[in-house]
């Protein structure tokens, strides 16, 4: 038997990213540790404290450079109530919606170290609407 646990994303600005996941996507932090002799913080984000999978956010306090953004990481993938709802919650939060949900099922977003954030619509999709039908794509995603 085999269970997943958790996506791992290193972050550099750990308040920044902690908005995005939470104010932005609606996580919360489930649990936090603080490593002194490591000199890190691993901060676990989820939608409640079940078993179910989390985020693990991996701050290394003494890391200041922006770690390298790869396409061959892909993205972490979230089911919400009302794609549009969300992504205009993040729009409204300052963050770019790189592909807009113009289905009406899908969107991605990066948080602020670059991580590619897939939104999906739980269920059907949405029917197709304004702004998000001629809104373009912007940069990678």
């Amino acid at each position: 038997m085999i269970r997943y646990l958790h996506t791992m994303v290193r972050v550099r600005d750990l308040p920044a990213a902690i908005r995005f996941f939470c104010d932005g996507l609606g996580l919360r932090e489930i649990r936090r540790r603080d490593h002194e002799a490591g000199r890190y913080t691993l901060v676990f984000l989820g939608e409640n404290d079940t078993d179910a999978p989390n985020i693990e956010l991996t701050h290394n306090w003494d890391h200041a450079d922006a770690y390298p953004a790869g396409r061959n990481f892909g993205h972490v993938a979230y089911e919400v109530d009302d794609v549009y709802a969300s992504c205009q919650r993040l729009i409204d939060l300052g963050y770019v919606i790189c592909r807009p949900p113009r289905d009406g099922r899908m969107a991605f977003v990066r948080s602020p170290d670059l991580i590619s954030v897939e939104l999906l619509q739980r269920g059907d999709a949405r029917a197709p609407s304004e702004p998000w039908t001629s809104m373009p794509n912007v940069g990678e995603w």
